[in-house]
């Protein structure tokens, strides 16, 4: 039929499981505009929406009424009056398909907005309130009344106490998943209140709470628990370990690193009562691992991951761990004392199957031990090497032709590594992620060989690679158009020519240009109109931009979140225009701007008090301020760090 379209034979079934194959959020933004039909099928299928801008909210959730998670992570300005107008002003149908809440760092929600959520929910199952630092009690009471929970995440909400834990722990007995991290005010009277209600966890994170051994006699009631996190606990010891030997049937996985009392004794208790562990990290426990220790991880038939990260290890240890520990696919090995060749070359013989290996400040290694993994280890996904200064080429020449899975390498300070070594490393086309501070001897030509090759690299880390210039990122902007996160800082010879070069890698979100005394306005200008997807930049001691690069920036760079102006020359006004511009600017580093005055300061701060949420400003600064900027920022939440 004339004026009739292909796209018409498909059907609405058909339409829906092609939208399903679309991951990438570049990709699902050009199917919606393809046209009316692909744009209705996107807003009946889209389970998942992370809102940027408050002001598209409302919108938003009118058009996706079928969403599951809804993430306000990076919308500083929700608010208990946005939730409030949220939920008496637009249809309902999104409440009640939502099961997952991710609301991490929203400190301008308090406890209304909460309850309201909790209660308009009734299929809630899993909220992330992590770095909520001003969120107490009264927030966790009203998280509680969403009691179908199964999970939630309270890292570092600061002035949550026993109280309310206790209110989650009553209403919400279904819960099987907990992260209190950082939780100071959490005794060992909440958690045994927590083992006694909530009997269905099966993973808790108690991680630095000053918790005593009572609590682990506790912990060891929970039949169900898989995986316990308990890093740096400062009052727990061996004693608190053996509870858990005869406890906590189905543990699977155990973190206890940075316990400073935890010994291999305590180890051996948690060993010889769960033979079935999967993963283990002991790291910065003990100094040396013990033979008794060894002895008992024989058992550990079906390890998987294991970190032992600052201990002292010897060949025979790696034997022992090569022979018995077969399914093993992660070691940790980072600052650990007697790493040799020989060592890693008994270990890969055995664990073939290792996919991540942390060899970070094992100085003594050579290519002969990334020989050794490059020949067992063909299913390389992570290798860590960083400060291994005896890695030359030749070990990255044996990557290069075994490891082809590999996606991230971290070469910080190998002083080694070369431009024909980046070139045998090019070969590993799958890489992701790629560290290089430090390396003294690779250049322009090196880099050229990663971007011809590697074009799926979405992290590239330069800091302090002194022979990397504007040549470098014209090769990078060509052929690494997923870059996603790259570091300059004080590659001192890059230039305004090199913004130029960057301002084309669109999906860039993360930058720093520490240091670069080269780049000027004009750099920075066309670096802020192509790069529209900048969350984090770092500007410091880049001395040469005037008060018009920044007013580029604050005219493009709306998402930015992060920033660090910290030595920079920009006036009180662009202070100002940064400040208030940049709606969704979250964490400022304002240090030693030596153009800026008090007035500056105080009105930059009175433009973004309602949403900032960190800002790092000098010491004197704090006597000139006023009482009145000082108080509304900390009633909006926001930390200030004075320097």
């Amino acid at each position: 039929m004339p004026g009739s379209s292909a796209l018409d034979v498909l059907t609405e079934d058909l339409l829906v499981r092609v939208r399903e194959k679309i991951g990438d959020e570049l990709d699902s933004k050009t199917w919606r505009l393809v046209c009316k039909e692909f744009s209705r099928v996107d807003s009946v299928t889209r389970t998942t929406l992370r809102v940027l801008r408050v002001e598209f909210l409302f919108i938003l959730l009118d058009k996706y009424p079928y969403i599951k998670t809804l993430d306000l992570s990076v919308c500083p300005r929700v608010n208990d009056g946005t939730v409030s107008f949220l939920l008496s002003q637009l249809s309902l149908s999104w409440t009640r398909s939502l099961k997952s809440l991710i609301l991490s760092r929203s400190t301008g929600l308090r406890y209304r907005g909460l309850e309201m959520l909790a209660r308009a929910c009734p299929l809630l199952e899993s909220v992330d309130l992590s770095y909520c630092c001003g969120f107490g009690d009264r927030e966790a009471a009203a998280l509680s009344f969403a009691s179908g929970l199964k999970e939630v995440k309270l890292d570092k909400c600061l002035n949550v106490t026993d109280v309310g834990l206790a209110k989650i722990a009553v209403r919400c007995v279904n819960l099987e998943r907990l992260s209190l991290k950082w939780c100071m005010e959490i005794s060992d009277l909440g958690i045994d209140l927590l083992c006694k209600k909530c009997l269905d966890l099966k993973s808790l994170d108690v991680s630095y709470l000053k918790l005593t051994n009572d609590s682990f006699c506790s912990i060891a009631t929970l039949a169900k628990l898989e995986s316990l996190v308990m890093v740096g606990c400062p009052c727990v010891d061996d004693t608190g370990l053996r509870f858990l030997e005869s406890g906590c049937p189905l543990l699977k996985t155990i973190f206890v690193s940075r316990c400073k009392f935890v010994s291999s004794t305590g180890l051996i208790s948690v060993i010889r009562g769960h033979s079935g562990l999967l993963q283990l990290d002991a790291g910065h426990c003990f100094s040396e691992l013990s033979t008794t220790l060894l002895h008992h991880m024989r058992d550990l038939k079906n390890l998987e991951a294991i970190t032992m990260d600052g201990a002292r290890i010897s060949d025979s240890c790696f034997q022992t761990i090569s022979f018995n520990c077969k399914s093993l696919v992660e070691i940790g090995l980072s600052k650990c004392l007697g790493v040799t060749n020989t060592g890693i070359t008994q270990l890969v013989s055995g664990c073939v199957n290792l996919k991540t290996i942390d060899l970070t400040c094992c100085h003594s290694i050579t290519d002969d031990a990334i020989s050794a993994i490059a020949d067992s280890c063909r299913g390389l996904v992570c290798l860590k090497i960083e400060s291994c200064n005896m890695i030359t080429e030749k070990g990255l020449y044996q990557l290069g032709s075994f490891c082809l899975r590999l996606e991230e390498i971290d070469l910080t300070d190998c002083n080694g590594v070369n431009d024909k070594g980046l070139e045998y490393l090019s070969r590993c086309s799958e890489l992701l992620f790629l560290k290089l501070g430090l390396c003294e001897n690779i250049s322009d030509k090196g880099l050229f060989y990663i971007a011809s090759n590697c074009l799926r690299i979405q992290g590239l880390d330069l800091y302090k690679c002194s022979g990397i210039g504007d040549d470098g990122l014209a090769a990078l902007s060509n052929g690494c158009k997923k870059l996603k996160k790259l570091n300059l800082s004080y590659c001192v010879n890059v230039t305004d020519r090199g913004m130029e070069h960057i301002r084309f890698i669109e999906d860039l979100s993360d930058l720093e240009l520490r240091g670069l005394t080269k780049i000027t306005s004009a750099g920075l200008t066309a670096l802020a109109a192509g790069c529209k997807r900048l969350a984090d930049l770092d500007l410091k001691h880049c001395a040469k931009i005037d008060d018009s690069g920044f007013w580029a920036l604050a005219y493009y760079s709306q998402n930015l979140r992060q920033i660090n102006l910290s030595y920079c020359a920009l006036s009180d006004m662009a202070l100002c225009m940064v400040m208030g511009n940049m709606t969704r600017l979250q964490d400022a580093k304002l240090v030693h701007l030596t153009n800026c005055t008090r007035e500056g300061f105080e009105l930059a701060l009175r433009s973004c008090c309602m949403r900032i949420k960190k800002v790092k400003l000098l010491a004197p600064i704090r006597f000139l301020l006023s009482s009145e900027i000082l108080e509304t920022l900390h009633a909006a939440g926001c930390k200030i760090r004075w320097d």
